[in-house]
């Protein structure tokens, strides 16, 4: 049985890099990237033990293996790597429902990645509940980007309830800013 939690232990965290080295878009076929989604952000281990210190992320678990995860990431480590500076950078400007993001009650995901074998059994949105009923307390948003054309990834979190709220583009690449109220 699955089980979804927060992390505790290095050895989980040792977990969420294994799997996010094993789906970096870097490390897989066009085509298997295509259809199976894929990360594009590399966090090492060090910068996972700092978010966790800020906020433990939420995992899911097949008996001892780490085979999902949704990173949780604070305004307190927004600085503290470049692709989530510039994404919080990003939501900070971002309008919704006539206000402007920056000063709201935010969280970021920082990244969320199903295994392999784990993929299409609705884990994505086990964590997602999960991560939303662990912090919704703190936060009414929970924001993320997504490459556009990682079209799986959209759609898992479209069913979450993310809509898209924005768009932007860096590295050349165009990504969709999704956005969780959780006020409603």
């Amino acid at each position: 049985m699955i089980e979804i939690k927060l992390t505790e232990t290095d050895k989980e965290l040792i977990g969420i890099r294994a799997l996010q080295e094993s789906n970096l878009h870097r490390n897989l076929s066009i085509e298997e990237a295509s259809e199976e989604g894929f990360v594009t952000a590399s966090y090492t281990l060090e910068f996972l033990k700092y978010m966790h210190e800020a906020h433990p992320s939420v995992i899911a678990k097949d008996g001892d293996e780490v085979v999902g995860y949704a990173l949780v990431a604070t305004h307190a480590v927004r600085h503290q790597h470049d692709l989530l500076k510039g994404l919080f950078s990003e939501i900070d400007a971002l309008e919704y429902k006539g206000l402007i993001m920056k000063g709201r009650r935010y969280v970021v995901v920082g990244q969320l990645c199903v295994g392999k074998g784990y993929r299409g059994k609705g884990l994505a949105k086990r964590m997602y509940d999960f991560f939303r009923d662990a912090l919704r307390e703190k936060y009414d948003f929970a924001l993320t980007d997504v490459v556009s054309s990682n079209l799986r990834s959209l759609r898992a979190h479209e069913k979450t309830g993310f809509i898209v709220a924005g768009t932007l583009q860096y590295g050349g690449v165009d990504w969709d800013l999704v956005l969780w109220d959780w006020t409603r």
